[in-house]
């Protein structure tokens, strides 16, 4: 097994242990296992993918990994630490918002997923105005083909359609959005790693393909 058939189950493993005992001490304790089995791996698997998330989206590429501590100014009653690991490729990263491409590893989940995470200030009206405009219903209909393929999407940020445009307008439920990624389930992969990202990424594009295209305007 190379060090990407080892990620999953390892980090499941960390992340259970860590769950069971969220403290600094046992962090401390286990922390040049972290970075080995975890950190590293994760790392070479964002470098890894770059190129070819690259090729795809024809765009520049960033990459994320999260970091494992919390920041508890803001997340004040939280255990100290993250009990996942979380990644993100932004692929084009350009543009009013960039389109990152997700992987994550949980106690007993791994999910991928690919979207605009949050639309702020321009983004977030070129968002609405894409959606309410000609090249919307298009768009409405290749994320809704995702969800009927077993996709998933957070649910919708505010109650109501925001002003100008009106409640029952036919978009209403990506209006009331303030980003738009869609996640699924991975299951355990059959081929090496990055080539299972990749297929679940290829998927995931022709949805995202016309909205980053409208956003990259």
């Amino acid at each position: 097994m190379d060090a990407f058939d080892r990620l999953i189950p390892e980090a499941q493993d960390f992340c259970c242990r860590l769950s069971a005992d969220n403290t600094k001490e046992w962090y401390d304790a286990h922390k040049e296992e972290y970075l080995a089995n975890l950190k590293r791996p994760a790392e070479l698997l964002l470098e890894t993918l770059a190129p070819r998330l690259g090729q795809m989206t024809g765009g520049n590429v960033t990459t994320k990994l999260f970091r494992i501590n919390r920041d508890l100014r803001f997340a004040k009653g939280m255990p100290p630490y993250k009990d996942y690991m979380h990644m993100l490729w932004y692929a084009p990263s350009g543009g009013v918002a960039p389109l990152g491409w997700f992987f994550g590893i949980e106690t007993t989940t791994v999910r991928v997923g690919a979207g605009f995470m949050g639309f702020d200030g321009d983004a977030l009206t070129r968002w609405r105005e894409t959606m309410a405009g000609p090249a919307g219903e298009d768009i409405a209909a290749g994320l809704n083909a995702q969800l009927d393929r077993g996709a998933t999407m957070r649910e919708a940020a505010l109650k109501r359609v925001p002003p100008p445009y009106a409640q029952d307008h036919p978009q209403a439920d990506f209006l009331r959005r303030k980003g738009m990624a869609l996640f699924r389930t991975l299951p355990r992969p059959e081929s090496d790693l990055p080539d299972a990202l990749m297929t679940e990424f290829q998927r995931l594009w022709p949805a995202f393909e016309p909205l980053a295209d409208e956003l990259s305007r």
